[in-house]
């Protein structure tokens, strides 16, 4: 049975997300930007939180652990490349490993870019992929301590899941993420129709993640450094694909 995902506000532009598994009632949160949020969704729906997974030591993925496990028996999971800049770890692991909620495998993904100890945490099954700040909605995280090489390699990771995938990332960043796409050549039919898509949830103040990967394969220009098209508008031909991308990251940065 696939689990349950609950999309949580938090702070300005953060996302937390619950995953539950009904059969076990096991409950997971991926990164806690702050506690109280995530405490009334579980309170909502009578959920008890069994496992927190990180993705990355920033502040806003990890400030509001401590009052959130407070009083419970939930185990912290996290990078072991990162655990000296973690909250305390009940469990450290690295690419290969799993995770279990309940009856639900997780395979942790290293991602290195964003943070050099970033992972992600994918759920088959589920068709569900918790990326943090490196695969984001319509872009990619700013590169604090990787290479572009580095992030060029983690998204092709990310890129090679199903893309029937929903794609969990932990901003709200997606509006100008795409008119940085929209900026670099001209607007497709996907971008046109996506950009669409994202100005009517923003109106309705509605989250536009999770995202499909089928989604970001066909709009997110990171994803898209192999596109004989994008690299005709950028004037690069005959770049690499690693080339584009740290082109398309410099121009993100300055954007």
């Amino acid at each position: 049975m696939p689990l349950e995902l609950v999309t949580v506000p938090c702070l300005k532009d953060n996302y937390a997300f619950l995953i539950h598994d009904p059969q076990s009632r096991s409950t997971a949160v991926v990164d806690v930007p702050e506690a109280g949020p995530i405490k009334a969704a579980l309170k909502a729906r009578g959920w008890r939180l069994t496992h927190v997974l990180l993705t990355h030591h920033h502040w806003d993925h990890i400030d509001g652990v401590a009052a959130l496990i407070d009083g419970t028996e939930a185990r912290v999971i996290g990078a072991a490349a990162d655990a000296h800049r973690l909250p305390p770890l009940d469990r450290s692991v690295a690419e290969g490993d799993t995770v279990q909620i309940g009856g639900a495998t997780g395979h942790v993904i290293d991602v290195p870019g964003h943070t050099v100890g970033h992972i992600a945490y994918h759920f088959p099954e589920s068709r569900l992929v918790f990326t943090g700040d490196s695969l984001m909605a319509m872009g990619c995280g700013r590169l604090f301590e990787g290479t572009p090489d580095q992030m060029w390699q983690s998204l092709s990771k990310l890129a090679a899941l199903p893309p029937e995938t929903q794609v969990c990332c932990g901003h709200e960043y997606t509006m100008s993420n795409a008119r940085f796409a929209q900026s670099l050549e001209d607007m497709t039919p996907a971008l046109i129709f996506r950009l669409d898509a994202i100005a009517r949830a923003r109106e309705a103040d509605m989250p536009t993640v999770p995202s499909l990967l089928s989604e970001e394969l066909a709009t997110n220009p990171f994803l898209r450094a192999t596109d004989p098209a994008l690299k005709a508008a950028l004037g690069m031909v005959d770049a690499t694909d690693a080339a584009i991308f740290a082109e398309l990251r410099a121009r993100k940065d300055k954007f």
